[in-house]
């Protein structure tokens, strides 16, 4: 008789406890998964009160969590999730190198481009995972998260072909409620999330402070962030990645649906920390200029960003 494969039982640590870190690292413990959450400014609150979701669809109270100090507090683990803000990436080599055993896991759920080349570059690039989280969800309060959308998880290897413990890590979300899928293409899933990214997290801050219902509604801005879409796509083709111009509709219709939705950079702007520039709007610059493609409008909310970020 066929013997049924066994899932292992990853013990997985969650580095970064702000609304994406709270939020998968939340599900997975939820359903009983061997989760350990670094925390640093919420650590009080968080081991007293555990983790909060909030959404349309109910409330999820994880009441005990595995909350440490310091990543040696942790220690080895199969799967290391980071969740920082690119912003912190400099920290990351030394917070994760505790967590990091011979066969350890590494999956980065980080917005915006090179943020698995710069894990490889310290752990090696065999062991590095991408992610994509096309969710609308805020951090509100410290162990308290706000879900407007429950979206879905794309999880990819940064080198060589999806593997079986990689479809495995993907299972694990999808039997605690997350929909996953695993993509064989990491890069080209990067760019169709900053076709939205682009436009949506930049012109929330560039125009004063909107949400993304303010912006459909003012047609000079509906007009510059479908500018902005078209020209990601034509960044993303140039570089060899296959995204068709549908993309820009689909996603303008997916923001339709949102309501109301603070993107994070306008959280982390109204917040005064600093942005996630050059990860989501400065590399993108670059390869429009290595590939020789125009791109006047992402230049000019670059430009506009870096006058307005406090770092």
């Amino acid at each position: 008789m066929r013997q049924r494969h066994q899932l292992p039982d990853f013990r997985i640590a969650i580095v970064g406890a702000g609304a994406i870190g709270c939020y998968y690292g939340g599900k997975l413990a939820q359903f009983g998964r061997d989760v350990h959450f670094l925390l640093r400014s919420d650590y009080e609150i968080v081991r007293k009160r555990g983790l909060r979701i909030r959404s349309k669809g109910g409330n999820v109270h994880i009441p005990k969590v595995n909350g440490y100090r310091s990543s040696e507090e942790i220690g080895l683990c199969d799967v290391v999730i980071i969740a920082v803000k690119t912003t912190a990436n400099g920290e990351i080599p030394l917070l994760v190198r505790p967590l990091v055993g011979e066969k350890t896991m590494i999956l980065t759920l980080q917005n915006g481009l090179g943020n698995e080349e710069f894990l490889a570059g310290h752990f090696g690039a065999e062991r590095i995972l991408g992610g994509l989280c096309f969710i609308c969800l805020n951090r509100v309060a410290p162990g308290l998260i706000q879900l407007q959308d429950n979206g879905r998880l794309a999880i990819g290897k940064f080198n060589g072909f999806p593997r079986p413990r990689l479809h495995d890590l993907a299972w694990e979300f999808k039997r605690c409620g997350v929909v996953t899928s695993v993509v064989a293409d990491l890069a080209l899933e990067h760019w169709r999330k900053l076709v939205w990214n682009i436009p949506f997290n930049g012109l929330a801050v560039a125009a004063g402070g909107l949400h993304t219902r303010e912006i459909l509604a003012d047609d000079r801005l509906r007009l510059r962030a479908l500018a902005l879409m078209d020209e990601t796509i034509a960044i993303a083709n140039a570089c060899g990645q296959r995204l068709p111009t549908a993309v820009a509709l689909e996603q303008m219709k997916r923001t339709e649906t949102m309501g109301a939705f603070r993107p994070s950079t306008l959280i982390d702007h109204l917040a005064g920390r600093p942005l996630e520039i050059d990860a989501i709007w400065g590399k993108p610059l670059r390869r429009a200029r290595e590939h020789g493609i125009a791109a006047p409008e992402l230049e000019r909310l670059h430009a506009e960003l870096i006058a307005l970020n406090p770092a």
